[in-house]
Parts: structure tokens; sequence; C-alpha cells
């Protein structure tokens, strides 16, 4: 735990990044607040003016990949919609269904897609080999685009288990996602700031919704799922069964937003389940990937295709119609932006 905080801190000094461990909920400060004054590290010093975009010929030659998510998740829906919105500002594209954020980072390090959708938690880890990456080459080559939707870490029971804190997961089955998977690594760094490891749990390591179909089946006893809200497999568990969102709060809480400045305290609003009051918790920022090697035209140039077709990317979800909004800016973004990137977002005025 020191070895992954000292390498955290100092990422984030090193670079002078901001960090997003607020009590505000997403996209209130960036909404309210002029463009930021806090500079991002992103590579060769390519400073607002001195990058322009691509011509119609060039873009037209462009292939963008993009990586999304399984076709049942939230990640597929909204990254089709970025790969209609450059398709229609001239690029060639696709959109490939993949398992979400880990298989995305590891798409991005081979170089088989242009841009990903990924959590920021499981893409520190791998750009700094540390947590679910140590002993792993670091994925120095990962560069940030722009900042996406915030994903809740949301953990679920119900009612006849007598779940009702983190602690009382001891001795329980444990629904933690799939081995690496961007609810793992939440999952085990939640039960890690309250001093809970994986042998004081069963863990049943499978996707949400399958773990949730074993906990209506009395097989599993609470299930980790990280999401948008709502979530609708956790939508439905509260509809049939008596469920509970087990808060994740207090001093576990508190350790878990200091440790990871990529974490964020909030709350699940009430109504937005069975819950008829807030429950904390904490979200962590989806943020879109590119790929380094990506000319730094090119990339100012999606970007400027992305925020002219936004409509486009806002009507796929409504998780990205509430968070996906240039004036929402790049402070939550803790992975270097693409030196195209910063340009684009210093002519925009929120870097400086």
């Amino acid at each position: 735990m020191k070895k992954i905080l000292a390498l955290t801190l100092a990422l984030a000094m090193s670079l002078s990044l901001a960090s997003c461990g607020s009590n505000e909920k997403p996209g209130n400060s960036a909404a309210s607040n002029p463009p930021s004054s806090a500079s991002q590290a992103g590579g060769s010093g390519s400073a607002g003016g001195e990058v322009k975009g691509l011509t119609d010929a060039e873009r037209s030659k462009e292939f963008v990949t993009v990586g999304t998510g399984p076709t049942s998740g939230i990640y597929f829906p909204i990254g089709g919609a970025f790969a209609e919105a450059l398709k229609a500002y001239g690029y060639q594209t696709s959109a490939e269904a993949t398992n979400a954020t880990g298989a995305n980072i590891q798409l991005m390090l081979d170089q088989d897609a242009e841009i990903a959708i990924a959590m920021q938690d499981a893409v520190m880890q791998a750009y700094t080999a540390t947590g679910a990456y140590e002993g792993q080459e670091a994925a120095t080559g990962l560069r940030a685009l722009m900042r996406l939707w915030p994903n809740y870490v949301q953990l679920v029971t119900t009612a006849d288990t007598g779940i009702k804190s983190v602690n009382d997961l001891k001795g329980k089955r444990v629904g933690v996602g799939a081995p690496n998977s961007g609810v793992e690594i939440n999952a085990r760094m939640v039960l890690d700031a309250y001093g809970i490891t994986y042998d004081d749990i069963t863990p049943d390591y499978l996707a949400y919704s399958e773990a949730i179909d074993n906990m209506k089946n009395g097989q599993c006893d609470a299930v980790f799922v990280t999401s948008g809200l709502p979530n609708a497999t956790v939508m439905e568990l509260g509809t049939q069964y008596d469920m509970v969102v087990v808060p994740i709060d207090g001093e576990g809480r508190d350790k878990l937003v200091s440790d990871y400045p990529y974490y964020a305290k909030s709350v699940i609003p009430a109504g937005t389940y069975n819950n008829t009051e807030d429950v904390e918790g904490v979200f962590v920022y989806n943020i879109m990937l590119v790929r380094e090697d990506l000319s730094d035209a090119m990339v100012y140039d999606m970007l400027e295709g992305i925020f002219a077709n936004i409509s486009t990317i806002k009507a796929s979800h409504n998780a990205a119609d509430k968070n996906i909004d240039i004036t929402f800016g790049v402070d939550d973004i803790q992975l270097p932006l693409h030196p195209g990137a910063e340009a684009f977002w210093k002519d925009k005025g929120y870097i400086k």
C-alpha cells in the first residue's frame, strides 16, 4: 500500500493535476465555474494555437476504431455514438465490442484501436504498474483524450443477508467482478481501504449481472457493481427483491479517497433504486484513451469532430447526456493528455 500511495502521489505532483477527490457531485463545479487554470501534462509541449486539424481529404483517409464494452453495458452505446460522431465528421470508423476497461487498455497497448473508454483507476494502475498491474511493464504510452462520465461503485445485497456495512462482508460470499476487470479492481481497493482481504470473504469472480443472478438463487450474499446511475440490472433486482444498497462511508471511504486521488466522495441519490434516502458512496471517472502515436493534428481534429457532433453522443445514453460536455473540461483527468488534446483544451480555454 505504501508503494502504491507513494507512486500515485508522486505522479499526481509531477503532473500538476487536479484531484477529483471532492464531495461535490460530478459535473457541478465544471458547469458552474469558468475554465480551469490548472495545467495538464501531456507530452511534447504543443501549445494552443500551434496545432490545427486535418483537411477533409486527410480526414477521409483515416480509420478510427473505438474500443467500447459488452453489448449489454453502457460503454457499448456511448462508444458507438463516438464512432458515429467521428464518421459524420468525415472519418472511417468502427465500434468494437470488448470486455470493457481491462480489454480496452490492452487494445490500446496493442495498437488495435485509436480511442477507447476505460475507468481511470484501472488506467492509472496500468500507467504506474501498481495494484492489479504490479509486476508488469508500466503502460506509459497511454494518453488521455477527454473526460467522460462518472462510474459509481455500488455494493448491493438483500435484506435477509443482514449486511448493512462494508465490514459486514467478512465471512460472506461476495461478487467482485471478473478477474482484473474494472469492477474487480474497484472491489479490491474498497475492501483494502476497510482492512478486508479476499481471505476474509469468499470472492465470486463473475460479471456483476451473473453474480446478481447467483444472489437471487441464494448462492451469493453481496455484489459489487460499478457503472453509471441507474444500473438496469440493479434496478431489476430492486423491483423483485428487498434490495439494500450498502453505504461506502466512514473511515474506510476517507482512506480510499486519500490513497487514490481518482476516487471522489459522492452519494447515490434517494429514489435511484428502492432507496428512500441518499446512500453514501464513491465514484471514479471514465476517460477516453487515445493512442500516443497518433499525430497531434489528428487528435486535435478528432476532438473538433466529437464536439461538432456532441448531440449524437448525448443521445446515446442518459449518463452521456448529463456528463459529456466541453464545459466540464479536463480537471479530473489524472493521466497525461495527448499533446494534440492538450492543444485543443488550451485553445478552448480550459488549460492555461
